[in-house]
């Protein structure tokens, strides 16, 4: 193997390396979300759709379903400097609408790994609607 093609892969290797630290990075627990909640330094975007949200949501949560949260994004200007964090049903959705708030200008912007599901699971309480 040349000089070139072991650069190469060195290359892709910490690139590669570097987007799974910086996904982790952005991650944080239900536990995590419920204390920064309860202490007021941050706010939840649940980004489930409607039928979800009715069957239970996090009290104080924001809901904007996924589809709508670019044409609502002016909902969430008040926010801008505050820590935001994402959530859905199990952590796909939120990790979308981490990166549309992330190009929007939000700086602060989480996402909760394992969702509702791991909220549940980890005996949070949620409201229905």
């Amino acid at each position: 193997m040349n000089m070139f093609s072991k650069s190469f892969i060195l290359g892709i290797f910490l690139a590669m390396n570097c987007a799974f630290a910086q996904a982790d990075t952005e991650l944080v627990s239900p536990k995590e979300a419920s204390t920064l909640t309860s202490e007021k330094k941050a706010v939840i975007v649940d980004v489930r759709e409607d039928d979800e949200w009715n069957g239970g949501h996090i009290a104080g949560a924001i809901h904007i379903p996924l589809n709508q949260l670019d044409a609502r994004l002016p909902e969430l200007k008040q926010y801008k400097d505050t820590t935001i964090i994402t959530q859905c049903k199990s952590g796909g959705r939120s990790a979308k609408a981490l990166d549309v708030l992330k190009s929007a200008g939000f700086s602060k912007v989480y996402s909760m790994d394992g969702g509702i599901v791991a909220w549940n699971k980890d005996g949070l309480a949620t409201q229905q609607k």
